[in-house]
């Protein structure tokens, strides 16, 4: 089968060609899993920080890609639930332990054993990928292939990130970044709190004015204050800066829900430029968010069904991976980015 694979650690300015397509065999599904042939996979800024060693796979080389969508055509022989030829989706979360306390508490995110999709296994940009079964999902009818696949973690991290604000209807909530993630919390957030007014912060005209389209109340840059104070911020960026400058923003008791696995080495000296009273008094918040569980997926897929909830996107031929990851770190971002794969 093709696939595009990461050989070695490298930083995307000095190498635009980062992943490289080669012939592999097609992996065979373990008793308990199933093959499932490729027909979309998202395009997620984790892929940099995996390929630029913010958070390394543990073995090279690897298959990355973990927003995947594709159709199940073989069973494990203790396969028990899917079905040849259904539409499956694969999420970050490959799978986890099932036996400590995180996994028995419904935490597996944060279990010590969690193996993610497309870092510490072979992920979705190649032609076919072996999941457990009890880590796929069915993909609601309404969606394309291409549309469900950002559902599968920046939907799905979006959601997560959405619960952890426990933000009530009328409470006012900020987004900072406002790329796959971002767009697709605040279409969720509109249909969830209708009367919770949205401002978004965001480096890019483009995307500020992308964010008024969807209905954000109020677009600024990074540095900008909003017209109220707010009671959550989501942060959706992959640098420092606009976590300092969301503090400023929230109300007394305001809560900061960060949504990055990892922040690049930019703007690392902003951190001190923290001011206690002004950034963290008054019993503001700070909440980071760790990977995904399978709940978060699962209700995630059937609250975008029932909205429906469709991510804005941008397709790029399979075999155009490196200019996908190209555009993202250069910020040429409205929606989502997804590889589609031949028929």
């Amino acid at each position: 089968m093709k696939a595009m694979i990461l050989k070695e650690l490298t930083e995307l300015e000095k190498n635009s060609t980062p992943l490289e397509m080669v012939d592999i065999s097609v992996p065979k599904p373990a008793e308990q899993e199933v093959l499932v042939k490729v027909t979309a996979c998202g395009v997620c800024h984790t892929e940099l920080d995996e390929i630029e060693g913010r958070t390394p796979p543990p073995l090279l080389p690897v298959v990355l890609g973990h927003q995947v969508v594709g159709q199940v055509v073989e069973l494990g022989r203790k396969v028990k639930n899917l079905k040849m030829d259904q539409r499956v989706g694969i999420a970050w979360i490959y799978s986890a332990c099932g036996k400590c306390k995180y996994c028995l508490s419904s935490m597996e995110n944060l279990c010590p054993d969690f193996k993610a999709t497309g870092r510490d296994v072979n992920g979705g940009y190649a032609e076919y990928i072996t999941v457990p079964e009890d880590f796929a999902y069915l993909i609601p009818e309404n969606f394309s292939d291409s549309e469900a696949a950002p559902l599968l973690c920046a939907g799905a991290i979006g959601y997560r990130s959405l619960r952890l604000c426990s933000l009530q209807n009328g409470q006012s909530l900020g987004l900072t970044g406002f790329g796959a993630s971002a767009h697709l919390v605040l279409k969720m957030a509109r249909q969830q709190f209708p009367d919770t007014p949205i401002c978004v912060f965001a480096r890019s005209p483009e995307e500020r004015e992308f964010a008024r389209e969807l209905g954000a109340i109020w677009s600024g840059d990074t540095e900008d204050e909003p017209p109220p104070k707010l009671d959550c911020i989501i942060d959706t960026t992959p640098v420092w800066k606009p976590v300092v400058e969301a503090l400023k923003n929230l109300v007394p008791g305001g809560r900061l829900v960060i949504n990055a696995i990892r922040k690049e080495a930019i703007d690392k000296d902003y951190l001190l430029q923290l001011d206690y009273p002004r950034h963290l008094w008054l019993e503001k918040e700070i909440k980071s968010v760790a990977n995904v569980t399978r709940q978060d997926v699962r209700e995630f897929l059937q609250l975008a069904a029932e909205i429906p909830l469709k991510p804005e996107l941008e397709e790029y031929d399979f075999q155009n991976a490196n200019q996908a990851l190209l555009d993202l770190k250069n910020r040429k971002i409205r929606g989502a980015k997804v590889l589609k794969m031949s028929r």
